[in-house]
C-alpha cells in the first residue's frame, strides 16, 4: 500500500503520517472539549467540520461540556488506500481510549462514562489532491507572506487569513462519530 502512495506522493512517510493522524484525532477531541472547533477546521473537509461544529453548538445550547479524560490513541494503522482521478484516499483504523462524559454549566456530572476508559475503533479517511502543492509552501501565508505554524490553527495570526489545507496536505474527509 505504501508503494502505491509514494507513486503519487513522493514525500509520503508512513510514520510521520500516522503521527499526524494521532495528533489530529487528539486535537479534535480537545476542540470538542473546548466547545470551539475553529482550531481544527483546517484539518477537516467542510462537511466534516460542519458536522462537528453543529454537534458542539448543540452542547453549548444545552449548557453542556463534553469531556474526554485520560484520552490516548492505542493504535493506528493504514487499512486501505484508494487512488482515483483526483485524490489519494488513505483509510485509517484508529483505536482510542478515554472516559467520555458530560458536565453541566455548574460543573456537575450529567451523563456518560467517567469512572473508566472506554475503547473505541474509528475509521477515518484522509484525502489529498493528486495535484496538491508542496506542504512547505503552506508554511507561509499566501495572503501576507508571514511564517505560519499550520499545526496550531490554520489561521494566519497576522492577517487572519484561513489556510485551505486541502490544497497542500491530507485532510479528514470521513470520520465516524466521536
Amino acid at each position: 500500500m505504501i508503494e502505491e502512495i509514494t507513486k503519487y506522493d513522493s514525500n509520503f512517510n508512513e510514520a510521520m503520517f500516522l503521527t499526524k493522524v494521532d495528533h489530529t484525532f487528539i486535537m479534535i477531541l480537545s476542540a470538542i472539549m473546548d466547545n470551539d472547533m475553529s482550531s481544527v477546521k483546517h484539518f477537516l473537509d467542510d462537511p466534516i467540520y460542519e458536522k462537528f461544529n453543529t454537534l458542539v453548538e448543540s452542547y453549548k445550547e444545552k449548557g453542556l461540556t463534553r469531556l474526554f479524560d485520560e484520552m490516548n490513541v492505542k493504535s493506528t494503522s493504514i487499512s486501505n488506500v484508494i487512488i482515483d482521478d483526483e485524490k489519494i484516499n488513505i483509510i485509517v483504523s484508529l483505536t482510542s481510549r478515554y472516559m467520555d462524559y458530560f458536565l453541566n454549566s455548574e460543573g456537575e456530572y450529567v451523563s456518560g462514562v467517567n469512572d473508566h476508559r472506554i475503547e473505541l475503533n474509528h475509521r477515518i479517511v484522509f484525502s489529498k489532491y493528486l495535484n496538491a502543492k508542496e506542504l512547505g509552501l503552506a508554511r507561509r501565508c499566501p495572503s501576507c507572506g508571514h511564517n505560519l505554524d499550520i499545526n496550531a490553527s490554520g489561521v494566519c495570526p497576522y492577517c487572519n487569513n484561513i489556510i485551505d489545507m486541502s490544497k497542500y496536505d491530507y485532510i479528514i474527509t470521513e470520520i465516524d462519530l466521536i
